[in-house]
């Protein structure tokens, strides 16, 4: 069989190489034409600034400015005369003075800083009323849509004959959904995703590329991004000269409005499930352990760890890089600071930081009194070596 090589010349020739002044202009076109101006999201149609106080509640002087039209959202730096952008941070106050902003969300204390020209819309949350209007302007954004943009369940798609999908349903190019699995009306499972047998998930959820599900019972509206894998087994090992792997028998249970960042594992039941309580939001790249059960409404920051038996009540709030050890429970509205590593129960409405975690008070007068010992043993440092020279 004749093979097509493709031969190089020598690294080094003794006249410099022809350029191609037609392809470097090509590529530039494309560069500026293709990829700069390039949007992942469809432009949206435009919101009257009347329309935005109605949606925000905002306040406005100028009854003139109500018909201005904006188009898209910016940050205050970037912004222009179509756009509306937002300020309640003291850090981009200079940026204020120079935006070419359409119209601002801006809390009081900024009031008497903006530009001639900018459309002043005072809020006493402008972060806030800036999501509510990019949320309209992007509904698109906020749920995962087939990645091959098709409807249906696509040719290549493995579905065995006993898998029960109801109407409604996307199924990308090379996912597999395995026997007796269940997919509710409006889901959309994405390209290579695997559904494992006896899986069932419920109606308008969102399951990314790439995830692998087993084990697991999932509700309504729930989505799970790409690269998640969830329902394999817990790591549990007997201590003893022959670390016999001990039988993870359990499931995951996934309840209504969960959302679920990229990467994330999350391990089934020992003998109990793992539990994922209504609503609550799990950040990329997490790691949930065996038997552990969140409650309701809970935020889970990137790169947090819960080892098994943990438990979140509702509203518990874990920062970034969080650890909790076996069996803790953190109580309800409680906070832990990010990085903090967990070795006792939190009680409820705490907020608690450090390694090990500790109260917030304890924990900053610890950090205060390090710091001054840091401080005066380095002043003392310097006035010896003064005192010698």
């Amino acid at each position: 069989m004749a093979v097509n090589v493709l031969r190089f010349g020598p690294l080094v020739t003794s006249r410099p190489p022809c350029v191609d002044h037609e392809s470097l202009r090509s590529r530039a076109s494309f560069r500026d034409q293709g990829m700069e101006n390039r949007r992942f999201f469809d432009r949206p149609q435009a919101l009257t600034v009347a329309e935005i106080v109605s949606l925000t509640g905002a306040e406005f002087s100028d009854a003139a400015s109500l018909t201005h039209p904006i188009t898209d959202v910016a940050p205050i730096d970037l912004a222009g005369p179509n756009d509306l952008t937002f300020i309640e941070s003291n850090k981009y106050a200079d940026a204020l003075a120079t935006t070419r902003a359409g119209a601002c969300l801006i809390s009081p204390r900024f009031n008497g800083r903006a530009p001639e020209g900018l459309i002043v819309l005072r809020t006493e949350k402008p972060y806030r009323a800036f999501v509510a209007v990019h949320r309209k302007l992007y509904p698109q954004s906020l749920r995962p849509a087939s990645l091959y943009e098709s409807d249906g369940v696509f040719e290549s798609a493995t579905i065995h004959p006993t898998a029960r999908l109801e109407s409604d349903i996307t199924v990308d190019p090379g996912a597999v959904i395995g026997p007796r699995a269940e997919i509710g009306a409006g889901s959309i499972i994405a390209a290579n995703a695997v559904i494992g047998p006896d899986v069932t998930i419920g109606r308008d959820c969102r399951i990314g590329a790439g995830c692998s599900i087993v084990h697991t019972l999932i509700g309504d509206r729930v989505v799970i991004h790409s690269g998640c894998r969830i329902g394999q087994d817990g790591f549990g090992y007997v201590e003893d000269a022959d670390r016999q792997k001990i039988p993870q028998t359990g499931r995951v249970i996934i309840q209504n409005d969960v959302e679920i960042g990229a990467g994330t594992t999350i391990d089934r039941g020992g003998i109990r499930d793992t539990v994922i309580g209504e609503a609550s939001k799990i950040d990329n790249l997490c790691q949930i352990g065996h038997n552990v059960r969140i409650g309701r409404h809970c935020v889970v920051v990137a790169q947090s760890g819960l080892s098994g038996s943990v438990t979140l009540e509702d509203y518990a709030v874990l920062g970034g890089s969080v650890g909790l050890a076996p069996h803790v429970t953190i109580g309800r509205g409680a906070r832990v600071a990010a990085r903090s590593g967990v070795m006792h129960d939190i009680p409820a409405g705490e907020t608690w930081g450090g390694y090990p975690a500790k109260t917030r008070m304890q924990w900053m007068r610890q950090e205060a009194t390090l710091a001054r010992l840091a401080g005066g043993d380095k002043n003392k440092a310097g006035s010896t070596r003064a005192g010698e020279e």
